[in-house]
């Protein structure tokens, strides 16, 4: 939770008497706009999204080039942070109204008086546009098109429907599970020529990927907004906690899409190939069906107890969700490689 709230959104910048202090507070400002925390986890989806894609893709016949392999990661990666980056800051300077209301983000850069609401526009206009081309150019057509539909989705329609629907978890959720995809359309653009320039868009792996982040989202999310629930409604946004008193259809929410999240973890067994054999199996799948049973138990005890508790371990279960699955996907996939 941050520390300052109720200030201005008008506020000038505060002078230092060092003079490299005042450069390191506006870089650091813009820094904050972009969510590193948010971004790290993007690039992680997106990372294993490659890495995936390489091998789902790789076969006695055909393998990516020494150079073609790291050019297209390289790029990959520098194009997915910029894009994220950007759709953060659009996200923070389309909000400040609401975010100056609520503790955790009224020391955000904009409703803080940090940073001017028009240069942090720019700034995510500018890093969005840098992030796409920089995908379309050094990895992938198809990578770009999915970080341009990431940008769109999360600032122009996920934004403006948080203070109007609940059901803007979902919407959201699109553009948090999209990375994945990215990063397995850049795979293609490790293989020299060898795939169409849609590569990836049609294959049933990355779209498992995709389909395991986006379920996990509700539960983490009920998590989060259990948590701040009184700040959300202070805000003005509709997030299910803020509307439900008891507490009990958070609860339900959580738990059924924990279970829904044990069933979708499983697809990627039979959806991630190479050559027609899968790629994971029973390393994997045990790890899956353990973390998620994490998560459906700690939503039920967030159904039957309705506390802050109960929201905390939730939280801690989904935030250590993802890298154990990502982890256990990579390294069933590779291990057959680095065992013969």
């Amino acid at each position: 939770m941050t520390r300052v709230q109720g200030q201005s959104i008008g506020r000038e910048l505060p002078t230092a008497s060092a003079g490299e202090a005042p450069r390191a507070t506006v870089v650091g400002s813009y820094v904050e706009l972009t969510k590193p925390g948010i971004v790290k986890m993007v690039l992680l989806a997106a990372g294993v999204g490659y890495v995936l894609g390489v091998r789902s893709m790789t076969t006695a016949e055909v393998s990516p080039s020494g150079t073609g392999f790291l050019v297209a990661g390289l790029f990959g990666m520098i194009g997915t942070a910029l894009s994220a980056g950007g759709a953060n800051a659009l996200n923070m300077a389309l909000e400040p109204h609401r975010d100056a209301k609520m503790a955790r983000t009224a020391d955000r850069p904009v409703p803080s008086g940090r940073i001017a609401t028009k240069h942090a526009m720019a700034f995510g206009l500018a890093l969005s546009v840098l992030g796409v081309a920089t995908l379309a150019i050094g990895a992938s057509v198809a990578a770009a098109l999915v970080c341009a539909a990431i940008i769109v989705s999360y600032a122009a329609m996920y934004t403006p429907l948080k203070p109007l629907t609940t059901l803007s978890t979902l919407v959201g959720a699109a553009p948090g599970a999209l990375p994945s995809l990215v990063g397995w359309c850049c795979a293609t653009a490790a293989f020299a020529g060898k795939a169409p320039w849609y590569g990836g868009l049609t294959d049933a792996g990355g779209w498992s990927l995709v389909a395991l982040m986006f379920v996990w989202q509700v539960p983490h999310v009920m998590a989060i907004s259990w948590k701040y629930r009184e700040q959300y409604a202070a805000g003005g946004y509709r997030v299910l906690p803020s509307i439900d008193p008891d507490g009990r259809r958070t609860g339900m929410a959580a738990l059924v899409w924990s279970l829904a999240l044990v069933a979708v973890s499983l697809v990627p067994i039979g959806a991630l190939q190479q050559d027609g054999v899968p790629m994971v199996g029973m390393l994997y799948g045990v790890v899956a069906v353990l973390a998620g049973g994490l998560m459906v138990w700690t939503s039920l005890k967030l159904y039957q107890r309705r506390d802050d508790g109960a929201a905390k371990a939730l939280f801690i279960a989904s935030i250590v969700y993802v890298p154990i699955v990502m982890f256990a996907l990579v390294a069933d996939a590779f291990a057959p490689a680095v065992l013969s």
